[in-house]
């Protein structure tokens, strides 16, 4: 069955913002204008396609990644909407290890706020190309060029405008389009299906031409031809500037800035074509590479139907009609049902069964799936998030997703005993579904313990058992994950030797254990020398030591950013083993943590307060009373921004807080930011309730 749409007319995008900028709306007028709906959904009323969720559709907020496809001139666009609270980061990662290009979506009032940074980061990771859309213009203290200049200090882009508003707040009636030098209106009344193309308004002009040249010049930077045409003097066509724009876009030189209000449905279309124009299509990105785990070599896979099957599985989820449903974006070759695949990770064949356009959480049912595309497939019961799914013949393995650390923990229960077993399976499924949330059970009190990034996050997941699985369980305090590290550089020793008549165990091993920078994580290094100890045992004592890691000596929390090197050690011709190399490298571990200077960690949240400015000095004295310093203020509108960072265990209860000193009126947002050393008196606390 040949494909319907060439690799070069098909886009894969992301909508990305912070929360409540409009995307799941910006989305749900996409689909009606490229005819996937009938008719538009709201947020506000629960009835919105791509929150299908019954918490999303009661809360109002996305809260997991959909995917959807829809059809506009003759292109094929594969969107994924994505959350914009920040417990919901890891469905924004992954969606945007798979992604070719994003929309950037942007408040008019609120403009560059904390969670648009943190996308744009994740983006960055990723070189990522991306356009931004300045939406809900008419919204009082909506201001286009105030939202591009914090793009530029905030962000570190280079906004480039390819339009400008019309009017704002309540005048906002459409955009003047700077590659055409025309304006389109639109009417009041209708669902923006229409507009008019009119002149640009006299008193317009001035602005637009000023932009029209920041426009040019901005092109003609990437562009050998359009910079002699522009030193010259010469007329720009509309084919020039478009093809200026594409090349700066693909290039991540640029991010091109357009305007509108989709909850009015005004300036949808011109976003739809510049998608089109502008963003990269799977042949304009670089070409995929990846490890082939037999030859040890790098190899390519280009975007092309005859070649080699390679996929990512970026989401897993458990699916009531047909099971256990894989996300694969296909970098290069098709499959179709009944092709048999490899999962790199486990190496293990396995059979398609189905393969589904998904939208949403709906499908339709396809044959078979090409370069490009991005499809639910039915049958891969090995596979995880993350996996790489290749032809059995040609195996490569990609580059995995890196997911964050939980934040905060808190014990559950059934309700019933009879349901403990029902309650550790569905955990297990959630925690295959979602990486970011784990499970583990408490070995000194036998309580099972979820971990996820913040309290909604862990809110989310309660309700869900209780509603999609109907479990009615008990769930207590949520707590800090704290962390240990060592400030100290420390040398240890560890023995593990036991004699019982017959062949005895031996292992001994000597560590330096060094504090490692912030954020760096875990490393273990083998330094050995003259083969002390046989290299079969070395991938033992690294287990050794991972486990020593759980658990560190101040108050039982795992260990970070350490640097722990393998100097030096013995072995016995008879009596060595795994299982004693392993035991030492845990001791050894052990007796440096002690020895280390050894310190407790806390989660470090930005924060960002929105509030009326007559609440400012309220705001700023409650941060400052939980431990919490205030970076910068700002003035946005009738608002005040206040940024910050504050200690999580002393976020606790601050939205009722916060709406009380602020008469219902301030809002906040937060974020991980940084692990840092625990007041000696809060430290002291905590040892005392361990």
């Amino acid at each position: 069955m040949p494909r319907e749409f060439s690799v070069a007319r098909v886009r894969n995008i992301g909508i990305m913002a912070h929360i409540d900028a409009g995307k799941t709306t910006t989305t749900e007028r996409v689909l009606y204008y490229t005819g996937k709906l009938h008719r538009m959904g709201e947020v506000h009323d629960g009835t919105t396609t791509m929150d299908w969720m019954p918490q999303e559709r009661e809360r109002g907020v996305t809260i997991t990644a959909a995917a959807t496809t829809c059809l506009w001139r003759d292109h094929k666009i594969n969107i994924i909407d994505t959350p914009g609270h920040v417990d919901f980061t890891a469905e924004v990662e992954r969606s945007m290890r798979v992604l070719d290009s994003c929309i950037l979506l942007l408040c008019a009032v609120g403009g560059v706020e904390p969670q648009t940074e943190t996308v744009c980061r994740q983006a960055d990771n990723y070189g990522i190309p991306r356009m931004a859309f300045v939406n809900k213009m008419d919204r009082p203290g909506a201001d286009f060029a105030r939202v591009a200049e914090m793009m530029e200090q905030r962000l570190g882009s280079k906004p480039v405008a390819l339009q400008i508003p019309i009017g704002a707040e309540n005048d906002f009636r459409g955009v003047v389009d700077l590659v055409r030098m025309r304006a389109m209106v639109y009417d009041e009344g209708d669902l923006g299906e229409k507009y008019r193309v009119a002149d640009i308004p006299d008193e317009l002009q001035e602005e637009a031409n000023a932009a029209r040249d920041q426009l040019v010049e901005a092109i003609s930077e990437y562009d050998d031809d359009l910079m002699h045409k522009y030193v010259e003097g010469q007329e720009f066509s509309v084919k020039d500037i478009q093809r200026g724009i594409r090349r700066g876009t693909i290039g991540g030189r640029m991010v091109p800035v357009l305007c509108g209000a989709a909850l009015k449905n005004r300036a949808i279309q011109p976003l739809l074509d510049a998608v089109v124009d502008y963003l990269p299509s799977p042949e304009d990105v670089p070409v995929l590479k990846g490890l082939n785990p037999d030859s040890g070599k790098e190899e390519e896979r280009a975007p092309r139907d005859d070649a080699p099957f390679t996929a990512l599985a970026f989401k897993t989820v458990a699916d009531p009609f047909v099971g256990r449903l894989s996300y694969l974006r296909i970098y290069s070759g098709k499959v179709a049902i009944g092709d048999t695949v490899c999962c790199s990770r486990s190496k293990k064949r396995e059979r398609v069964m189905k393969i589904l356009e998904m939208h949403a959480n709906k499908r339709e049912e396809r044959k078979e799936c090409f370069a490009g595309d991005i499809a639910a497939v039915a049958g891969l019961k090995l596979v995880e998030t993350g996996d790489t799914v290749t032809s059995p013949r040609h195996p490569l393995v990609l580059e995995a997703i890196n997911f964050p650390e939980p934040v905060l923990s808190q014990a559950i229960e059934p309700k019933t005993r009879a349901d403990e077993e029902k309650m550790q399976e569905i955990l297990r499924r959630l925690s295959e579904e979602d990486p970011t949330f784990k499970v583990k059970m408490n070995e000194d009190t036998g309580q099972t313990i979820i971990s996820g990034m913040g309290e909604f996050h862990l809110d989310v997941i309660v309700e869900r058992m209780m509603r999609a699985d109907n479990l009615a369980v008990h769930v207590g305090t949520p707590q800090v994950a704290y962390r240990e590290t060592i400030q100290n550089i420390v040398e240890s020793e560890g023995k593990f030797i036991r004699q019982s008549g017959g062949r005895g165990q031996y292992g001994h091993v000597r560590l330096k254990l060094e504090p490692a920078e912030r954020g760096a994580g875990n490393q273990f290094v083998s330094k050995l020398k003259g083969g002390v100890i046989p290299r079969q045992f070395i991938p033992a004592v690294k287990q050794g030591v991972q486990d020593a890691l759980e658990s560190g000596t101040v108050a039982g929390y795992p260990i970070v950013d350490m640097i722990v090197t393998l100097v030096d050690g013995s072995t016995h011709e008879v009596d060595s083993s795994d299982i004693a190399y392993r035991m030492a490298g845990s001791i050894a571990v052990h007796d440096g943590l002690v020895r280390g200077n050894p310190m407790l960690l806390e989660p470090v949240m930005a924060v960002e307060v929105i509030m009326p400015s007559e609440h400012m000095g309220e705001v700023i004295g409650s941060l400052g009373a939980r431990r919490g310093r205030v970076d910068s203020t700002e003035v946005r509108g009738i608002m005040r921004a206040v940024r910050g960072h504050v200690p999580l265990a002393e976020m606790f209860g601050y939205a009722t807080d916060l709406r009380s000193a602020t008469q219902g009126r301030g809002t906040f947002v937060m974020e991980l930011s940084h692990y840092e050393q625990v007041p000696l008196s809060v430290a002291t606390e905590l040892k005392v309730k361990q």
